[in-house]
């Protein structure tokens, strides 16, 4: 086994950032493959494998002996990041995947229609005099003195209409909440 301080000079570089060089140089590549084999993606790998380097740094004073093999200690770090990383992934709750913004708009889409069909069906139950001041007065964009014109009828009689008209509208509405709920 390769100590640390066994490098091709023979001496540990004085500079920590040469001597986690050199480290990343001599193993990363033989440690990525050990963690690959364990994680669900390579970018899990990389984390794995970056973080073992980084307490690797950490340690690089104990890890600077003579007589002490860095390998074997690289591969038990990984292994023990490899196993809280599995840990805390099973105590999480798993996730959902998010809705594709498609999906979404489709969904969308549907509940608009559905709710258009649900509208039409409750204007169809409604008497013609008040589905026609209902739809001219919200769908029409009229006022209540323009419909009343328009249809010949008082003031007075089309805001009655319009008022009898969303009563039965919303009771229509209400009972079919109660007998289908969404």
């Amino acid at each position: 086994m390769l100590a640390l301080s066994e490098t091709v000079s023979g001496e540990l570089p004085r500079d920590a950032d040469a001597a986690i060089r050199l480290l990343y140089a001599d193993h990363a590549r033989v440690l990525r493959r050990y963690v690959g084999r364990f994680c669900p993606d390579q970018a899990s790998a990389d984390d794995i494998v970056q973080e073992t380097f980084i307490r690797a740094w950490r340690h690089l004073p104990q890890l600077s002996s003579v007589d002490f093999p860095v390998r074997p200690w690289l591969f038990r770090v990984a292994r023990n990041l490899l196993i809280d990383a599995d840990r805390a992934a099973r105590s999480r709750p798993s996730t959902v995947p998010a809705q594709a913004a498609d999906e979404a708009h489709d969904d969308t889409r549907l509940n608009r229609v559905l709710d258009q069909q649900i509208m039409a069906d409750a204007l169809h139950q409604l008497s013609h005099a008040h589905r026609t001041v209902l739809v001219e007065t919200f769908y029409g964009g009229r006022t209540l003195a323009k419909v009343a014109r328009r249809l010949g009828i008082p003031d007075g009689t089309a805001r009655s209409r319009l008022h009898y008209a969303l009563e039965a509208l919303r009771r229509q509405l209400e009972d079919r909440e109660a007998i289908e709920p969404r």
